[in-house]
């Protein structure tokens, strides 16, 4: 008997949570749905998902805190961010195991990558030094992801110290000291 596969899927758009469940349904996996970070860490209490997909900018809890959590507490278990709102600079990153922009990607493009981390295929980063920035695509701020305590903050891009394209900040929360790189940051007009 195959196992059925139990995804999390956190978004606030309840559209956007009534399209992708009825998708993943379809797929047959079960799916449990949450509107923010803390509905789905309720919603993990009750039962443990085998994956989470989730949204980045919610209210309350976001998915940048919400993933730095799961990162934390199930190092092992698969994660996806999408947003409409975030680019991200990579496409794997520390929180996440793979992103999709939202109205970017195709179902079958998600499924095939759901398929895959489920399958245990899925990127390591233990070794991972460099740091995930996660663009905005409209007015949200820039946000950059500590690789020591994975929680994410926003940075002002012209403002940290550049050091032959390299740029240095330190973390708002751990303190440690994080080197990235921007390859390029636009904002809208």
């Amino acid at each position: 008997m195959k196992k059925q596969f139990r995804i999390l899927l956190v978004d606030d758009e309840i559209n956007i949570r009534v399209l992708l469940t009825a998708i993943f349904q379809s797929k047959g996996y079960v799916v449990d749905c949450a509107e923010d970070g803390f509905a789905a860490l309720r919603s993990i209490r009750t039962a443990v998902p085998d994956l989470i997909v989730s949204d980045l900018r919610m209210p309350n809890m976001n998915g940048f805190e919400l993933l730095a959590v799961v990162r934390n507490k199930f190092p092992e278990m698969p994660t996806i961010a999408i947003s409409g709102e975030f680019v991200a600079e990579r496409i794997e990153g520390v929180l996440a195991d793979a992103f999709f922009q939202k109205a970017h990607y195709s179902p079958t493009d998600l499924l095939a990558t759901i398929e895959d981390l489920l399958a245990g295929r899925r990127p390591v980063f233990a070794a991972q030094r460099e740091i995930p920035v996660w663009a905005p695509t409209g007015d949200a701020p820039v946000m950059l992801t500590c690789n020591e305590c994975l929680r994410s903050f926003p940075i002002d891009p012209c403002g940290a110290h550049k050091n032959d394209q390299n740029n240095e900040v330190q973390c708002i929360f751990c303190g440690v000291l994080l080197r990235f790189r921007l390859l390029a940051v636009t904002r809208p007009a």
